[in-house]
């Protein structure tokens, strides 16, 4: 299966590999990373399905094809995340911080696919009787729902070979070992020789399998940079422990959009789906209040109108403070020098901090025009009207950009009551505006102060 040369030493953050061992990685420059490993340089990998068939060089024309419908869950938008269901014989992988509810979706949706076919739910971490437990709460469980506590990998290939499910659940990838390779659990090696395996497995079976990854403390996937370009889909859990809600952003995948997310509130019989997240992010915004401005962000295929604050303050210190939560720090420091630059206002004495509500990322380029008005209403002590939303993108000269789906964007703005949108001028050029709804086409970001706060 596999031959041993000599021992080396790996960095446990990126899977770098040296003679001799090193304080700081070269590679990532992450400190004592590095642990001795054998180093593999020769494994041998054959696609072989559990009933012992091997896969065959063949013409591209002789390939069959089969129409193989997803498998969908009652959760619309855990389907959505994935593109419209579950694809038989993908491997997913979802990573998220400790205790953020990785295991309670996996639980959630199991519990769902039991009825659908057999499930393998493999538990590296807890002990059958606590994963029944958490069960009780979450629905009632089909008799197709198999648990097994184990983390040796070849157990686990015996069991999926011995139950043939449609189903597989790996939690987590970071205590599965396989005892055909050395080193110990959670090590690069270990975590890409397993990830293979499942793979193989998966892909050869045709078994739709998930695995649970944990992540780092800088918010990125335990493991290998490798491990993500292994898998089909990368999910990612994201939110606050203090917070209810809950957001599944994907951020690769082969079967559906990149981009897409899904929102989930968190309560006691489980995750809940949050349907209508727009009245979510704004039904806690103050009237009247300065710093405040709408935007109708594009997460995917979903339009989502989310609040962006902004606090101005004359800065105490001789450089401004510049703070931001959910915003790319880069972006609101270019829109902030625009300001400066093309509309007059003088931001060098003025800290800035600013934020997305609801605790939702935003990184597209049509929210500028908001996060640019936003921080003029707090500079200048003028709030916005409850009924505006901003799109748009800012150039470095001052200019309004066109956005994408635009027309979208306007629905869902006119769907829960706005009836004044700022727009790029050039973004409305042949497109059908809701009746109820007023458009104002700007050109440049003067433009736009002036109608707003004039």
């Amino acid at each position: 299966m596999a031959k041993k040369k000599s021992s080396t030493f790996e960095c446990q953050n990126c899977g770098y590999k040296s003679a001799a061992y090193l304080g700081r990685c070269p590679n990532c420059g992450a400190w004592s990373s590095f642990v001795e490993a054998v180093e593999i340089i020769e494994v041998k990998h054959a696609r072989v399905s559990v009933s012992g068939e091997r896969s065959k060089p063949m013409k591209l024309g002789e390939v069959e094809l089969f129409e193989t419908p997803r498998v969908k869950t009652d959760l619309d938008e855990f389907n959505r995340v994935l593109g419209g269901g579950i694809v038989p014989g993908s491997l997913v992988l979802i990573g998220g911080d400790p205790g953020i509810g990785k295991s309670t979706l996996l639980l959630q949706v199991s519990t769902q696919l039991a009825s659908r076919g057999r499930v393998l739910y493999v538990s590296g971490e807890e002990s059958a009787q606590q994963i029944k437990l958490r069960a009780e709460r979450l629905g009632d469980i089909e008799s197709d729902f198999y648990l097994y506590a184990e983390t040796n990998m070849q157990a686990i290939r015996a069991e999926v070979e011995r139950l043939h499910p449609e189903f597989l659940i790996i939690d987590s990838i970071q205590t599965i070992l396989s005892p055909e390779l050395p080193g110990t659990q959670g090590s690069v090696s270990q975590v890409r020789e397993v990830t293979g395996e499942l793979m193989q497995i998966a892909k050869s079976n045709n078994i739709a399998t998930f695995i649970v990854g944990h992540v780092t403390k800088e918010g990125t996937l335990a493991g290998p940079r490798m491990l993500e370009h292994m898998v089909d889909t990368v999910l990612y859990f994201e939110g606050e422990r203090n917070n209810t809600f809950r957001i599944l952003r994907a951020v690769k995948n082969r079967f559906g959009s990149t981009n897409e997310i899904g929102i989930f509130e968190m309560q006691g019989q489980g995750l809940i789906e949050v349907t209508n997240p727009s009245e979510v992010f704004l039904e806690e915004r103050l009237e009247g209040s300065s710093g405040s401005a709408i935007v109708c962000a594009l997460e995917g295929t979903r339009p989502i109108l989310v609040e962006i604050q902004a606090l101005t303050t004359p800065t105490m210190f001789g450089n401004a403070r510049r703070t931001t939560s959910g915003l790319d720090f880069n972006r609101v420091s270019l829109i902030i020098a625009v300001l400066e630059k093309r509309a007059g206002l003088m931001m060098q004495n003025q800290d800035a901090y600013l934020k997305s509500a609801g605790g939702v990322k935003l990184d597209e380029p049509a929210i500028d025009l908001a996060v640019a008005v936003s921080i003029a209403s707090s500079y200048k002590e003028h709030p916005t009207q409850a009924s505006e939303c901003f799109i748009g993108e800012i150039g470095l000269t001052g200019e309004i950009r066109r956005v994408t789906r635009i027309e979208q964007r306007l629905n869902e703005a006119s769907k829960l009551g706005f009836k004044k949108v700022y727009a790029p001028k050039n973004s409305l050029i042949g497109i059908d505006v809701p009746k109820n709804l007023q458009v104002i086409g700007v050109t440049t970001l003067q433009e736009c102060l002036k109608l707003v706060f004039d």
